[in-house]
């Protein structure tokens, strides 16, 4: 006779337990109607600069589009292209890459030290 006692082990399966992620310091957004307000257009305008690429956008838990503090400014870009250049909104996408492209070789021109006796393009 044994003296060892017979343990079946029985493997017990928990759920998984969701991880909740909390930011300790939320980031700040800037909601659609802040923003045109601030920058004096409409929202249906703000959105649509939105839906052409020209500002960035996030939604947020219940869908509505949030924006970056950096925004107003952006719009204000975009305004200032339209106005003075008399360019459509559709083309200056363009021209905001195209500057934007301008502005990283610049700066890789002043960290390289390299000297140039021409004026910035900007």
């Amino acid at each position: 006779m044994s003296t060892h006692a017979n343990t079946t082990r029985t493997d017990t399966r928990y759920a998984p337990v969701p991880s909740i992620h909390y930011d300790l310091v939320p980031a700040r957004r800037l909601s659609l109607e802040t923003v045109a307000r601030r920058t004096g257009l409409h929202p249906d305008l703000v959105a649509r600069f939105v839906a052409l690429g020209l500002i960035d956008a996030e939604r947020d838990h219940a869908g509505r589009l949030v924006f970056a503090p950096s925004a107003p400014a952006v719009v204000g870009r975009i305004e200032r292209l339209h106005a003075g250049m008399c360019l459509n909104y559709a083309s200056i996408g363009l021209v905001l890459d195209l500057l934007d492209r301008i502005d990283r070789l610049e700066d890789a021109l002043r960290r390289s030290g390299a000297r140039s006796d021409l004026p910035p393009w900007t």
